[in-house]
């Protein structure tokens, strides 16, 4: 490899190695800020309905 072709790949990971970090993080960012995406019942949440707990004695 010629010199300058090394120092092309130098400046160009220079370059992106930036933009990917910048990516990365608002990538994570845009994900926290988003609206939810979560899949709830459109009724919403449902109260348990198990079995009573036992009266304690006084």
């Amino acid at each position: 490899m010629s010199d300058n072709q090394t120092i092309q790949n130098i400046i160009h990971a220079t370059v992106t190695a930036p933009q990917r970090v910048i990516r990365y993080v608002s990538s994570a960012v845009i994900r926290i800020f988003s609206p939810s995406d979560d899949n709830y019942p459109s009724t919403g949440v449902q109260p348990f309905e198990g079995d009573p707990a036992d009266e304690k004695p006084l």
